[in-house]
C-alpha cells in the first residue's frame, strides 16, 4: 500500500484523448498532478486508420495511442504518471477545519491510496457489445463501434448497422455516402430512433432493407468479416447473410461505477456535468469525455472538454486556497 502522505492538486483518471489534454493543460498551470490509467489511448486503440483526429489526416489507434503517451510523460516535473493502474474506488474526504468534504482519495486495484484536492474524471466508456461467437475475434477486422470514425473505411461495401435506436440510424447516415449495400437490424419489432430519420434513411438507394426481431448469432468470417448468422425471433428461422462489415451500435456503458453515490448520474450511468466548465454536482470534481452526458462522443470533443475540466480545476483551487496552487513551485 502507498501510505505517501503527498496531497495533489488534481488527480486525473484515464489515459484517453479526454486525460491527456486535462493532464497537459494541468501541467502548463503547474499543478501537482496526479495521472492514473490502466493503459493509453481509449476506446480508439482498436481502429486501423482514424480520419478525423485534427492534424493527422490518417493515424492508427495504436499510434495516437504513443503520442498521447508520449505527451504527457513530457511533464515528469510535474505530473506524476501511475500506469498500468486502474482506480477501483473514489471517496470524499472531510476537512478537519470544516467538516466538509474538499478532499478526495483514490484507491486502485494495487492497493495504493492517493489523495488530491481536485479530481477530473476521464475514464471514458465501454462499447455495449453483443456478446456473441466472432464478436472479438472480427473486433477492428470488420465490426466496428463507431461509424463517424470507420465509416470512410467502407468504400463500396456491403454492411449491416445493428441497433434500431438513434444511434443505429444515425450510422447508417453515416455510412450512405461509402457503402454499396446497407442492411439494418433490429431485435425488436419496430425501431426507437426518430421517425424522420429513419424516413430520409429509406429514401437512399444504398439502404437495402430494415430486418426486426431478428437475433443475431454469430459473425462470421476468415481473415476478416465475411457475414452474420441471425435467428428471426417470430419463426425462429435461422438466416445468413454475406456482409463486408458489422457496425454495432447498441450504445456505450459509461465506466462511472467508481463515483457513484458522490456525483449526479443519468438514467444511462453518464456523470452529468454543466458543460460550460466540465463541472458535476460535487465540488471539486469535473469530469470530460465518453463518462460524460455530452451527447457528442467523439476524440476531438473529449479533448476539448477536458481542456475545459481542467482550466475550472485550476480556478476552483485558486478560490479556495485564495493563492496559486503553483506558488510553492515558484
Amino acid at each position: 500500500m502507498n501510505n505517501t502522505t503527498t496531497i495533489y492538486d488534481v488527480i486525473i483518471i484515464g489515459g484517453g484523448p479526454a486525460g491527456v489534454a486535462a493532464g497537459v493543460y494541468a501541467a502548463r498551470k503547474k499543478l501537482k498532478t496526479l495521472f492514473i490509467t490502466d493503459s493509453f489511448g481509449g476506446q480508439s486503440i482498436v481502429s486501423d486508420d482514424i480520419q478525423n483526429w485534427i492534424g493527422d489526416p490518417h493515424i492508427s489507434g495504436f499510434n495516437l495511442a504513443q503520442k498521447l503517451e508520449t505527451h504527457i510523460r513530457s511533464y515528469p516535473e510535474i505530473v506524476e504518471i501511475k500506469s498500468p493502474e486502474k482506480v477501483v474506488r473514489v471517496g470524499a474526504i472531510a476537512c478537519a477545519d470544516s467538516g466538509r468534504a474538499c478532499d478526495f482519495e483514490i484507491e486502485t486495484d494495487q492497493s495504493n491510496k492517493y489523495q488530491g484536492k481536485a479530481l477530473i474524471l476521464a475514464s471514458g466508456a465501454r462499447r455495449r457489445k453483443l456478446g456473441i461467437s466472432g464478436e472479438e475475434q472480427f473486433d477492428g477486422k470488420g465490426i466496428a463501434y463507431c461509424s463517424t470514425c470507420d465509416a470512410p473505411l467502407f468504400p463500396d461495401k456491403k454492411v449491416a448497422v445493428v441497433g434500431g435506436g438513434n444511434a443505429g440510424l444515425e450510422a447508417v447516415q453515416d455510412l450512405i455516402p461509402y457503402a454499396s449495400e446497407i442492411y439494418l437490424f433490429n431485435n425488436s419489432s419496430q425501431i426507437k430512433g426518430d421517425t424522420a430519420t429513419f424516413e430520409e434513411i429509406k429514401k437512399s438507394n444504398k439502404f437495402k432493407g430494415l430486418i426486426l426481431n431478428a437475433e443475431i448469432l454469430e459473425i462470421m468470417g476468415d481473415k476478416f468479416v465475411s457475414g452474420l448468422k441471425y435467428r428471426d425471433k417470430q419463426t425462429k428461422e435461422e438466416k445468413t447473410i454475406a456482409l463486408d462489415g458489422v457496425f454495432v451500435e447498441i450504445g456505450s456503458v459509461p465506466n462511472s461505477e467508481i463515483v457513484k453515490g458522490l456525483v449526479e448520474l443519468d438514467q444511462w450511468g453518464q456523470v452529468v456535468i454543466d458543460p460550460r466548465h466540465a463541472s458535476t454536482s460535487h465540488p471539486g470534481i469535473f469530469a470530460a469525455g465518453d463518462i460524460t452526458n455530452d451527447p457528442y462522443k467523439q476524440n476531438n470533443i473529449s479533448a476539448g472538454d477536458a481542456v475545459k475540466a481542467a482550466l475550472a480545476a485550476y480556478n476552483y483551487l485558486l478560490q479556495r486556497q485564495k493563492q496559486s496552487p503553483a506558488a510553492e513551485l515558484l
